[in-house]
């Protein structure tokens, strides 16, 4: 099962992105031919999901190398539009942070750099069918699964994450049907995952965000896997949001709660979910929707796009490293040694 589009591409000179802001009615493509236009699609979210803002990013440094032409200045400059495009997913100053230590290596090379950015890419791609194969154990044989937002291909360099485990699951005969929230206020689950589970053959039904607590407590989902932007060294998760409510209904009802995202996605500078920057969106995203008016245009708006779901709440962390249990603590700081080592 192979999807049939790449949610980002780099050809000829331009990074080709899916306009996912348009999706489903339109499969329409954008092409940012600067650093600045790759910050751009970033922040407008015609791309999206923290795997593929940090394969977006790697060649939005690769850009801004190109274009500052070996003035050190400039290009840290660009290299700083790129990273503060979006403030809570890591992956994104993971990725520019690694493009700049290339620049070092090679002396501001901008083929080494569109070499780097190609390997992000790649690795991703590779790392997210593994993280498929691992997850895939943790459901069970005619498992009813729900998720939240969108962790499929769109939101990665390909095959996704917890989508990616489901897409697996769902291969070796395991998953019976997928519910997909909505996803408000974007409708990411509605406009997105529900499109790659049905370009995927997925029997699957959407439904609006406030019943999957209806559907968990009526027994009728083994159990939750969504992805995560942002994870701490205790645990905590940034992800969409309505995560955290959902954690909290899992953890009412015994339903199983798993975070699906590379070890990239692992903070390991920051210790606890309450430090994590939370992104606030415009106003309009919630009283404009496609840009219809439903609510009045002077109402006051909150439009935070995460929560954070406390370690408390949560099953296991599948990652390409294996399953991370409690305690978060410890076993994410192994993890580190690890990567040290």
């Amino acid at each position: 099962m192979e999807e049939s589009f790449k949610a980002l591409e780099f050809v000829d000179g331009k990074l080709k992105l899916i306009d996912q802001r348009v999706l489903p009615t339109q499969l329409t493509y954008v092409y940012a031919s600067t650093s600045e236009e790759v910050a751009f699609a970033i922040s407008d979210m015609i791309v999206r999901g923290a795997p593929a803002i940090g394969g977006a990013a790697g060649y939005g440094i690769y850009l801004a190398a190109k274009e500052s032409d070996g003035n050190w200045d400039l290009f840290r400059k660009k290299c700083d539009i790129v990273g503060f495009s979006r403030p809570t997913a890591v992956n994104l100053m993971w990725a520019v942070d690694r493009m700049k230590r290339i620049a070092e290596d090679s002396g501001l090379d901008p083929d080494a750099m569109l070499a780097e950015a190609d390997r992000i890419v790649e690795e991703d791609r590779s790392m997210n069918k593994l993280i498929g194969k691992i997850g895939s154990a943790v459901i069970r044989p005619g498992a009813t699964v729900l998720t939240h937002c969108n962790t499929g291909a769109l939101a990665t360099c390909g095959w996704g994450t917890a989508l990616g485990v489901i897409k697996t699951a769902y291969e070796q005969g395991k998953v019976r049907h997928v519910y997909a929230d909505e996803t408000r206020p974007r409708f990411q689950g509605a406009r997105l995952t529900a499109w790659e589970l049905v370009d995927a053959g997925i029997p699957s039904t959407l439904i609006p965000d406030s019943a999957a607590a209806t559907l968990i407590r009526a027994g009728k989902i083994d159990c939750v896997i969504l992805g995560a932007d942002r994870i701490t060294t205790d645990g905590d998760v940034a992800n969409k949001l309505g995560t955290f409510p959902l954690s909290v209904i899992c953890r009412t009802y015994g339903v199983p709660f798993y975070s699906v995202a590379p070890t990239t996605t692992i903070d390991f500078s920051m210790k606890e979910g309450k430090d994590i920057p939370i992104e606030e969106r415009d106003r309009d995203e919630v009283i404009r929707p496609g840009g219809v008016l439903v609510a009045p245009a002077n109402i006051d708006v909150f439009n935070p796009s995460f929560d954070v779901t406390p370690h408390q709440n949560i099953t296991g962390i599948i990652t390409e490293k294996g399953i991370i249990y409690p305690p978060f603590d410890v076993n994410i700081a192994k993890l580190k040694d690890q990567q040290k080592a």
